[in-house]
């Protein structure tokens, strides 16, 4: 094995990669951003933009393939993981088949190493090893989990080990997948497989369901939301799904940016699991959103976007909806590095409605939050997943079902303790459409979305009247600073007002139906939630 810069390729490391199985030709190892975008280029993987930032299309899946990602059963997870249509079952003896074939398909060619953690809370971090077959991928990686120092890589031992070959295709009739396509999970062997796919969003993604597991048997909270902190060091936590906002309402002028999508909240407070941010790029301007805007530079990572001799087009979603960029937390001014916070003051659930009924900020109780954690409403949009088109209505249990390993009864039960321990206060906030659904209405204005956080977050709205929305069981504040008084009532911007009783009293209908799932939960939970007359 050779490498560019032989200083990483110190003889413990070698003596892993050989422990692990693989003999590949050559092996590089935490190459910087620069050598890693000159061998993307010279392997013809993509192209440098006008903005610096390399740009590369990830073909035919622009998106998860949540079909296509198993956890594998054994002893370790037969009774631990929530097992059905999102954790799919994978069978060890299939899973070893596969890795010893994943193991002979690298050897003899060139693969990329990126060494590091995930946690920034070093009492908690989790050192990882990512293989990947080409230098664009390994660049994503080193982008978003957390780099080490010089000396943490010299002593570097990875306690878990991905390993994503995109050009190594399943065999499903053999290899027991749904497809060519593969993202499998063994959290006894401590190894995640990926192949098929040139998807880059799979990587974290799979670890952050990795440390979704491992996190509440220590009694931490393990959290799919964005995080930052105010000038008076107060923290807050931006929950959501894709395409909600947490990127980028998190990233506030007048906050510092703790992270954009991953967290946990451990008894010493909140830590970021990555290193980076994966922003949506869709209609990006510099107006509404600067920073993610300037962080597209050098060494950002330019995913699915459209180019025009050169000069990226964020309005052209011809390749997908799904357009991404990765970069380095530290591009964006006044991150907070190392990426950890104190205990949050306020917590925010963001939902995108695109039946544009559900009011645009409500104030829960902890009752309420716990029951809207466990509901997770919001509408899937277009393009974070293959075959989604049009936004569509989902319940994903505690903002992020497809990361979220172990029953929603477990994180929800950590929300509770958290928010009576430290005084928490919860909003729920509606990025979603106004004045009707999806297709008549229209979606809320970034503006009033912002306007309203500032005013959760600033206390103001300690001070407002409220009202009650008895249908959705929910409190309304009655005037909100920089937002028009009209659109905190949603029924007061329907031209049909029967058209919104009618979807009101359905989306009621969905969440009540939805949560007959829920079996063991307290009544005190149950009756939070929205009521039908």
């Amino acid at each position: 094995m050779t490498d560019a810069i032989g200083p990483c390729l110190n003889e413990k490391f070698l003596s892993q990669i050989r422990e692990f199985g693989i003999f590949p030709s050559t092996v590089f190892r935490n190459l910087d951003p620069d050598n890693l975008v000159e061998k993307a280029v010279k392997r013809n993987e993509g192209v440098v933009n006008s903005t610096g930032s390399l740009s590369v299309n990830t073909g035919k899946y622009t998106g998860r393939s949540p079909d296509d990602r198993f956890i594998v059963l054994d002893e370790e997870t037969r009774d631990t993981i929530d097992w059905g249509k999102i954790n799919h079952q994978f069978p060890p003896e299939k899973f070893k088949a596969i890795l010893e074939k994943m193991k002979n398909f690298v050897n003899n060619k060139e693969l990329y190493v990126f060494d590091g953690f995930v946690g920034a809370d070093p009492e908690t971090r989790l050192p990882i090893r990512v293989i990947n077959d080409h230098a664009w991928q390994n660049l994503f990686a080193r982008q978003l989990f957390i780099r080490p120092s010089k000396e943490e890589l010299e002593k570097h031992t990875p306690e878990f080990t991905v390993m994503c070959i995109n050009e190594f295709e399943a065999i499903p009739d053999i290899d027991g997948t749904r497809s060519n396509v593969f993202i499998i999970i063994d959290l006894t062997r401590k190894i995640v497989l990926i192949g098929g796919t040139n998807y880059a969003g799979e990587m974290k993604k799979s670890m952050f369901g990795v440390m979704n597991f491992l996190l509440p048997g220590r009694g931490i909270f393990p959290m799919h939301c964005s995080a930052n902190i105010g000038k008076n060091n107060d923290t807050a936590l931006f929950f959501g799904l894709s395409g909600t906002g947490k990127t980028t309402l998190s990233a506030d002028p007048n906050r510092n940016l703790i992270g954009d999508d991953e967290h946990g909240w451990s008894d010493h407070g909140t830590f970021n699991f990555e290193g980076g941010c994966y922003a949506k790029c869709i209609n990006l301007s510099e107006d509404a959103e600067p920073e993610i805007w300037n962080a597209i530079k050098t060494g950002a990572v330019l995913e699915n976007v459209v180019l025009n001799n050169g000069k990226p087009d964020y309005d052209d979603n011809a390749l997908t909806e799904n357009t991404r960029v990765a970069y380095p937390l530290d591009y964006i001014p006044g991150a907070v590095i190392p990426s950890v916070g104190g205990h949050p003051k306020v917590i925010v659930f963001l939902t995108a409605d695109a039946l544009g009924v559900l009011p645009p900020i409500s104030r829960l109780t902890k009752e309420g939050a716990m029951y809207h954690f466990m509901s997770g409403y919001t509408s899937k949009l277009a393009g974070t997943e293959r075959g989604i088109k049009e936004p569509k209505s989902v319940f994903s249990e505690c903002f992020g079902a497809p990361f979220m390993p172990r029953p929603a009864a477990v994180y929800a039960k950590l929300l509770g303790e958290k928010i009576n321990r430290h005084n928490t206060t919860v909003y729920l906030i509606n990025t979603g459409w106004s004045g009707g659904p999806y297709g008549i209405g229209e979606r809320i204005k970034i503006k009033y979305s912002r306007a309203m956080i500032t005013a959760a977050l600033a206390g103001d709205l300690d001070k407002v009247e409220y009202r009650r929305d008895e249908l959705f069981n929910l409190d309304i504040p009655t005037l909100v600073d920089n937002v028009p008084v009209e659109i905190l009532d949603p029924k007061h911007t329907w031209t049909d007002k029967n058209a919104y009783d009618n979807s009101a009293k359905n989306l009621c209908k969905m969440f009540i139906e939805n949560f007959e799932k829920f079996r063991d939960v307290s009544p005190e939970i149950k009756k939070a939630g929205p009521k039908l007359a």
